[in-house]
């Protein structure tokens, strides 16, 4: 085997204890043989089924849990979510004969961090598991010193030197592409920066970022550099990377290159989610572009999100994505109120007979449209990307659409997280025009 060389040093590695979950005996044992090559790998425990997966990880709190995904009684995606929310420093790694998408979507919401094919490339389950066990280090720590009195839970993250703002963390997402959200993202951006108010925009989508192209930004410093340097990572570091726009904006850019984003995705899904809760103290609002793909990068940003802005557009595949990710969300615990539902490039049923309206759309999925951005001419959005500026500064009349809804927008979400300022804009009543902005609890149209 070709681990096994390395194994048989002593090198210094702790034991990684490892939970296995499969409803196939041969599977078990197949693994389990696999792992019996290195010398930091125990499997302290197998289980056939996710509830049994469940209960033994309780009480064997191993390091790691391997957990198949289709199984009886209880599948591995619902049992991943139950153990990753009961015991949070456990690294879950699902496994599956089938990779497609769907798969390794669920898996990221329900918890786990990586996802490995069956039977798994030897070479590939030892990196996987030894990166997982790395990276949920300073978790095991942390309720380690919890668990012995050494610390508070509140004093865990607690950087010397913190700032004292509240880090409200807006994630942009949509699970369909073309959806607009870098568009979205930088005018939220730039929409949040109020006096006194310190707004930062990070660039999440590792492999194929745009806000730079959108701000007509270029450096050859961006977040590599940051996660080079994240374990000692400080303001002063930090402040040195970051861009600013010439509006004052504050920017990180993604990597350079897909293939140094898909790197940091593979190695250190968690990087993006740690430099922000190293630098969030420092500023009011962090809003984060992402891609559509819920890869384990993106995931750790969902986790990480105090708000999601998730967008949908006025199109089938695109509402059916969105009710896919909002169900995920429900079975994993996140609370409906994180997400906040924006129908965007919406298009006047007056004049556009078939396209589903953003009442139908909120009917759907099950929860109410915060925000609606209307579609206007291409020429709107691309005029303010040649010139390297947010829409809602390419025009001094803030009435026009859609700069007003997104203005409305930003508006809207100040006010939820930070609630000491009056909402610019007023909630529409029933006879409103269906481009208008409306809040969670405003009434609905007839």
């Amino acid at each position: 085997m070709s681990g096994s060389g390395k194994a048989g040093k002593d090198d210094g590695k702790k034991t990684i204890s490892i939970l296995l979950v499969d409803d196939i005996a041969e599977a078990r044992e197949g693994i389990k043989k696999l792992l019996a090559f290195e010398q930091d790998f125990k499997v302290v425990g197998t289980a056939a089924n996710g509830r049994e997966g469940v209960q033994q990880a309780k009480e064997l709190k191993p390091d790691i849990v391997i957990m198949d995904i289709n199984m009886p009684d209880m599948d591995g995606l619902e049992a991943a979510g139950l153990i990753t929310r009961a015991m949070p420093m456990v690294g879950v790694i699902m496994m599956s004969v089938q990779d497609d998408a769907d798969y390794i979507q669920k898996a990221m919401l329900a918890g786990a961090r990586f996802f490995l094919t069956k039977p798994p490339d030897m070479d590939k389950l030892y990196t996987t598991i030894r990166n997982v066990y790395a990276q949920y280090e300073p978790l095991r720590l942390q309720f380690k010193a919890m668990s012995e009195g050494l610390m508070r839970p509140i004093e865990v993250e607690k950087e010397e030197g913190a700032g004292d703002r509240p880090g409200h963390i807006i994630v942009v997402y949509s699970p369909t592409g073309g959806s607009g959200c870098t568009t979205v993202a930088t005018n939220l951006a730039s929409g949040l920066m109020k006096e006194g108010i310190k707004t930062l925009l990070i660039d999440g989508d590792l492999q194929f970022g745009d806000v730079g192209a959108f701000l007509d930004l270029r450096s050859q410093q961006t977040m590599v550099e940051l996660i080079e340097n994240l374990d000692d990572l400080d303001l002063d570091y930090f402040e040195s990377i970051v861009m600013t726009h010439n509006s004052g904006m504050k920017v990180v850019l993604g990597p350079p290159r897909p293939a140094i984003g898909a790197e940091i995705r593979d190695t250190r899904p968690d990087a993006v989610a740690e430099i922000i809760n190293k630098i969030g103290s420092h500023y009011d609002f962090i809003i984060v572009d992402t891609s559509h793909t819920i890869d384990a990068a993106v995931a750790a940003l969902l986790d990480a999100a105090t708000r999601i802005v998730m967008l949908v557009n006025p199109t089938l595949p695109s509402i059916k994505n969105a009710r896919l990710v909002l169900d995920m969300l429900d079975q994993n615990g996140f609370a409906p109120e994180k997400t906040t539902l924006v129908v965007n490039k919406a298009v006047d049923p007056k004049t556009s007979k078939g396209v589903p309206t953003p009442d139908k759309i909120q009917t759907y999925l099950r929860r109410p449209v915060e925000g609606i951005i209307p579609a206007v001419d291409e020429r709107i959005i691309l005029g303010a990307i040649n010139r390297g500026i947010p829409v809602i500064a390419s025009d001094r009349d803030t009435t026009k659409a859609p700069i007003k809804q997104m203005l409305d927008l930003s508006n809207h979400l100040f006010k939820q997280l930070m609630g000491d300022e009056e909402p610019i804009a007023e909630q529409p009543t029933a006879k409103t025009s269906s481009f208008s902005f409306f809040g969670r609890s405003g009434d609905k149209r007839k």
